[in-house]
C-alpha cells in the first residue's frame, strides 16, 4: 500500500490540467465514490491492528493531499474565467477580421442623393402603405387605369372590404404628400422601396427601389428639367455618356419623356442589356401635368415643374454590370464580398 501510495503522491503533484475537463477527470479517478482514495480506504480495513495506526496516518495526509491539490487547481481555472486577461498571450499574433461594406444599392442610392443635393434638392420620404388617393387619384390616374388591377398592385383590404389601401407602387406618392402640406417652390428627391405585383425575372422583380424627383417654381420649363438631368447622367457614369429623351406617356405629366443613355456595359455595340441596341432606358420624366398641380392646390397658372423617377436596380446594374437583378435581394455573401472595397 505504501508504494501504491507514493505512486500516486507523485502523479497528483506532477498533473498539471490543461483544461477543466482534464480537472475533473482528475477528481473522479483520486475523489471520486469509486475512485482510488476510495479503493485504498477500503483496502485499509484488512490492514492488521499494529500497522493500522502508521498506515491510517499516511492515507489520511494522502487524502488531504490529493484534496488540496484539486482545489488549488480548481481555484486557478475560477481565476482564469473571471481575469482572461491573464490567460492571453500577447506574443501571439492577433486574429484577422473581416472588413463590411455597403449594399450596392445602398451605394448607388446614396451617390445619387450626393448628386441631386448639390443641385439644391433635399431628401423627403413618405410611408409605403398608401391609399388611394396619394398612390393614384392625386396623380392624374384616371379610375380605369391597368396600374389600379390587381395584376399590377398589392392592395390591402380595409375593415369595410374597400380595397382603396396599397403598397406603394412608385415614391410619387411623396411627392403629393409634400405639394399638400407646403407651398412652392419645392426641389427634392423622394428615394424609397417600391412595390408591383410581377413575376421576378433577371430584369423585374415584386419589389425594387426608386429615386423620384420634383422641382416647382415659377418658369419651369423643359429645357431645365433636360439640363438637370443631363448633369446627373455625366456625374453618375462620367463624361462622355450619351443621352437622348424619346417621347412617352404617364398619367402625371405632360408632355412626357423617357431618357436612355448609352449601354455602359457593352458601349454601344449591342447586349442582352440594351437588347442590342446600344441605348437602355434608365428613368421617365417630364413636366408635371396641371391636374396634379391643381388636385394638391398649388395654381397651375402660377407654377409648373418638372418631375422624373428612376429604379436604382437598374442604375446600380449598369454602374456595376450586374446582369441579374435578382442578385440584390439574395444575400448571398459571395455577391455582396465584391463590394468589400467601398468600407462603411
Amino acid at each position: 500500500m505504501q508504494e501504491q501510495i507514493d505512486q500516486y503522491t507523485t502523479e497528483i503533484n506532477a498533473f498539471s490540467p490543461a483544461n477543466a475537463d482534464e480537472l475533473e477527470s482528475f477528481r473522479i479517478k483520486f475523489l471520486g465514490t469509486k475512485g482510488i482514495i476510495k479503493d485504498l480506504f477500503d483496502q485499509f480495513k484488512s490492514v492488521g491492528p499494529e500497522e493500522k495506526r502508521v498506515f491510517g496516518k499516511v492515507l489520511n495526509q494522502f487524502k488531504q493531499l490529493a484534496e488540496a491539490r484539486y482545489q488549488e487547481l480548481q481555484e486557478k481555472f475560477k481565476s482564469e474565467v473571471e481575469n482572461p486577461a491573464s490567460n492571453i498571450d500577447l506574443t501571439l499574433p492577433g486574429d484577422g477580421f473581416n472588413l463590411g461594406s455597403r449594399h450596392p444599392l445602398s451605394l448607388v442610392r446614396n451617390e445619387i442623393v450626393d448628386i441631386f443635393k448639390r443641385l439644391g434638392f433635399v431628401v423627403a420620404e413618405g410611408p409605403e402603405i398608401e391609399d388611394d388617393w396619394h398612390n393614384f387619384s392625386a396623380l392624374n390616374f384616371p379610375e380605369e387605369h391597368p396600374a389600379r388591377d390587381m395584376q399590377d398592385t398589392f392592395f390591402i383590404k380595409k375593415n369595410n372590404g374597400r380595397d382603396d389601401v396599397a403598397l406603394r407602387t412608385h415614391t410619387s406618392s411623396v411627392q403629393v404628400r409634400m405639394m399638400e402640406n407646403g407651398k412652392p417652390p419645392f426641389r427634392a428627391i423622394m428615394p424609397g422601396r417600391v412595390y408591383r405585383n410581377e413575376a421576378i425575372s433577371a430584369r423585374a422583380h415584386c419589389f425594387f427601389h426608386q429615386v423620384e424627383g420634383l422641382y416647382i417654381d415659377e418658369n419651369v420649363s423643359f429645357a431645365d428639367l433636360k439640363q438637370t438631368l443631363y448633369h446627373f447622367v455625366q456625374e453618375l457614369y462620367g463624361e462622355g455618356t450619351k443621352v437622348r429623351f424619346r417621347p412617352s406617356y404617364f398619367p402625371f405629366t405632360e408632355p412626357s419623356a423617357e431618357m436612355d443613355v448609352s449601354c455602359t456595359i457593352c458601349g454601344g455595340s449591342g447586349c442582352n442589356m440594351c437588347k442590342y441596341t446600344g441605348w437602355v432606358e434608365i428613368l421617365g420624366c417630364g413636366m408635371v401635368d396641371p391636374n396634379v398641380l391643381e388636385n394638391c392646390n398649388i395654381d397651375s397658372k402660377k407654377y409648373t415643374g418638372f418631375a422624373f423617377g428612376m429604379g436604382i436596380e437598374r442604375i446600380t446594374n449598369l454602374k456595376y454590370v450586374i446582369r441579374d437583378l435578382r442578385l440584390f435581394s439574395e444575400n448571398d455573401v459571395r455577391f455582396l464580398k465584391q463590394f468589400q472595397t467601398e468600407i462603411i
